[in-house]
């Protein structure tokens, strides 16, 4: 694993990656930045304590690096994990909306629409309640079914008039997936990317560089870290609108995105080097800023977020549109201002 110059702190479970100026998926809040981020950049190390991974002494005379790389084996990858919409499926729905369950197991559904006024999904779960945006135009789109086993219920909706629905149909799904990471490790509406994306190619570059999936992650974090920056201008523009969505490569080709785009990019790049990746919407206090971050899974670790020492400040634990930023430390805390309320 690639070393890097800050010491192993103590890891914690629920830490925040990314913060401030963001909107929901499906409707902005009205978030204040003021004072939140600054101009300037930092650079982070990321610092977990585990015996595994500490540093240890060097009796011999060689450097560390040419013991690495006479050990160095690169992390392999597993299968790309994918998802798509099949029209020749034995679909369920309407002539109007048409919902993909093949792959349920798997972690998701493919969902295409055609009308001539806007139309939503209704995904119910438990108490959770998911409601997306059905591209009008035919065009495909997939949706995680992330919140485990268990009975799904599926309500496609049409719009009539401001924003006021029909229901087109309710169809209810039994899901038992192959296994709790198959959601967050494909492609999804919130998080798109192929085998083709650039951020898919970076990452894989990235990946070769790295023994473990542990690895893998820092060295995602710290490339976003160090080449992308806040969006003001996106931010204000993002309050105004509805249905923003990222576009992965457009934020790398950029240089620059609001959290909504750190988190799907980081998710996407983990996600297709095998790497399980949640993209966390919750409220961050005591602004109440509705906010995106990030989890990913290792064997080594379990569900994390990693703790960061900055190399440029004082700081102990970093939210990744802050590092790449310098923002004031007071919104960071402890973690337990961070509050998850749906997963991507």
């Amino acid at each position: 694993m690639r070393r890097s110059a800050g010491r192993c702190l103590m890891p914690i479970m629920l830490l925040p990656l990314f913060i401030s100026g963001c909107g929901s998926p499906a409707a902005p809040g009205q978030i204040s930045t003021e004072g939140a981020l600054q101009e300037g950049t930092s650079q982070v190390s990321m610092v977990v304590e585990n015996p595994e991974y500490d540093a240890a002494p060097n009796p011999s005379n060689k450097s560390e690096k040419d013991e690495k790389n006479a050990d160095f084996t690169p992390y392999q990858a597993p299968e790309f994990a994918d998802s798509a919409f099949h029209a020749e499926h034995d679909t369920q729905g309407n002539e109007k909306v048409q919902i993909d369950l093949e792959h349920v197991n798997e972690g998701y559904i493919g969902v295409s629409g055609h009308s001539d006024t806007r139309l939503k999904l209704q995904v119910l779960v438990g108490e959770m309640d998911y409601r997306y945006d059905v591209p009008s135009d035919g065009t495909p789109v997939i949706f995680p079914l992330q919140e485990g086993d268990g009975i799904y219920t599926l309500k496609a909706m049409e719009n009539v008039e401001d924003t006021k629905y029909r229901p087109l149909f309710s169809v209810d799904c039994e899901v038992k997936l192959d296994d709790e990471f198959q959601p967050f490790l494909r492609p999804s509406a919130y998080v798109d990317y192929d085998r083709d994306s650039e951020c898919v190619k970076l990452a894989a570059e990235l990946a070769a560089g790295e023994e473990d999936a542990l690895g893998v992650v820092g060295a995602v974090f710290e490339y976003i870290c160090d080449n992308i920056v806040y969006d003001r201008e996106k931010a204000e523009m993002v309050q105004k609108t509805t249905g923003y969505m990222p576009v992965l490569d457009e934020t790398l080709r950029t240089g620059k995105g609001i959290c909504f785009d750190y988190a799907s990019l980081v998710a996407g790049m983990l996600r297709s080097q095998g790497i399980p990746t949640k993209m966390v919407f919750g409220d961050v206090s005591p602004d109440d800023i509705y906010h995106a971050w990030n989890m990913f899974y290792t064997e080594e670790t379990g569900w994390v977020t990693v703790k960061y020492e900055v190399k440029a400040g004082s700081w102990n634990r970093l939210d990744l549109t802050f590092s790449a930023n310098g923002a004031d430390t007071s919104f960071i805390g402890d973690g337990s201002n961070y509050l998850d309320e749906k997963y991507y």
